[in-house]
């Protein structure tokens, strides 16, 4: 994940949509984006034209936004995504939805993707019964994701489960909050997918 210094409010009124870095304050009337939907600076309310790069470079900041990986990440997942059989865009977006630590986040173990790298990071994470600190690790069709018995009375980790009520967890997962447990049920389609990307004009990005 990209380590951002800046406000992350900022990113999601950049990007205009929420990208759910903030965790339960996006969910809530704090939420900088609901308070000003448009981007920051002072010319962020202009009604600007913008090119087709740009348009492409916005789609394409966005969906690396939305996961939280950094430019150098993202374009490997690009070229990987190219060299597959499936639409590169489609392969594209299944590479960052089966992260580790976007399932993490999925399964409603963490409030925040930020958040459910440092949890991965910090060990607190088992796959198929063996710790796994390596947020980008992709996850396969079966793997059992879970919290380690040790780390289930964090506080962290107790307020997102009893939070994910907000947020449904998507259908390839299933999970079991009373065990901590969560498993692959099988890889996401595109349908299953939630990022609002035109990822077809990432694509276009990349391949200028």
């Amino acid at each position: 994940m990209s380590n951002v210094k800046d406000s992350v409010c900022k990113l999601c009124r950049r990007e205009n949509m929420k990208l759910f870095l903030k965790g339960d304050r996006c969910f809530s009337d704090k939420c900088a984006f609901e308070r000003r939907p448009y981007p920051p600076g002072q010319h962020g309310q202009s009604r600007l034209k913008f090119s087709e790069f740009a348009l492409q470079l916005r789609e394409k900041q966005k969906t690396k936004r939305y996961y939280g990986v950094s430019e150098k990440q993202f374009h490997k997942y690009f070229v990987e995504a190219a060299r597959s059989k499936e639409l590169t865009g489609t392969a594209l977006l299944k590479f960052l939805e089966t992260r580790l630590d976007n399932v993490v986040y999925s399964l409603g173990f963490a409030n925040s993707r930020r958040e459910a790298r440092q949890v991965v990071k910090h060990n607190h994470i088992l796959v198929n019964g063996k710790r796994t600190n390596i947020p980008s690790i992709i996850v396969r069709k079966g793997d059992v994701v879970e919290v380690a018995s040790t780390s289930r009375e964090q506080v962290r980790i107790q307020s997102a489960v009893q939070s994910v009520a907000r947020r449904s967890v998507p259908a390839w997962l299933e999970a079991d909050h009373a065990a901590f447990k969560g498993t692959v049920k099988d890889l996401p389609n595109r349908e299953e997918i939630s990022v609002v990307s035109e990822e077809n004009m990432v694509v276009e990005y990349y391949s200028r």
